[in-house]
């Protein structure tokens, strides 16, 4: 895959109506802080289109970046910001829910999760509401280039131990180095050529 044209398209709130792109959409899930934007950024190889922070939760819309004219990555609201109230981790939580009850172009869910640890109680709340909306998420493990490469089975074994699926697609990726995008890559050029991730 060769990304020749990214650009944000829509950005919505907690009361905009989601569009209908009528071209296939990622949507990428994650917990505050997990490397969200940077990861949308490296497959778009752009430095700052998606922005990031060292402030967690910063993203609180729902994001469209349409991709070569031909589909969308989707940046869903980042969960499990501490600091945020009841009020507004409950808005985040309605517009996730919201979209992927109501997108009829969405192929795939790719979660995030930090490859330096076992999933939180988030992430395992956020895999088990993917897998009750009827997709199978592709977890990618960001935070690649802070384990040593010796460190790396044992912490996807791990994440896969803790979700309860030993045959659970993951892909290490390092913002810093870009390690695994071209697998990130081929991953969505199946995805395209073959439809929805079930």
């Amino acid at each position: 895959m060769i990304i020749k044209q990214a650009e944000l398209e829509t950005v919505c709130g907690i009361t905009s109506t989601l569009p209908e792109t009528g071209a296939p959409e990622f949507a990428f899930a994650g917990r505050s802080n997990v490397g969200k934007s940077s990861l949308i950024n490296g497959l778009m190889n752009r430095r700052r289109l998606a922005k990031t922070s060292s402030t967690p939760g910063k993203t609180q819309t729902i994001n469209f970046y349409k991709i070569n004219n031909a589909f969308y990555f989707v940046d869903l609201p980042g969960y499990g910001y501490a600091k945020a109230n009841e009020r507004v981790k409950a808005q985040w939580g309605e517009m996730i829910e919201r979209y992927l009850f109501s997108s009829p172009s969405l192929v795939a869910i790719f979660l995030l999760i930090d490859i330096r640890h076992d999933p939180t109680k988030n992430d395992r709340m956020m895999y088990d509401f993917i897998i009750d909306n009827g997709y199978s998420p592709i977890i990618i493990a960001t935070k690649l280039d802070k384990i040593k490469r010796s460190q790396v089975a044992k912490h996807v074994k791990a994440i896969r131990t803790v979700l309860g699926n030993p045959k659970l697609e993951v892909f290490p990726y390092s913002a810093m180095t870009k390690q695994g995008r071209e697998e990130i890559y081929e991953r969505i050029d199946e995805l395209l050529e073959g439809g929805r991730c079930e």
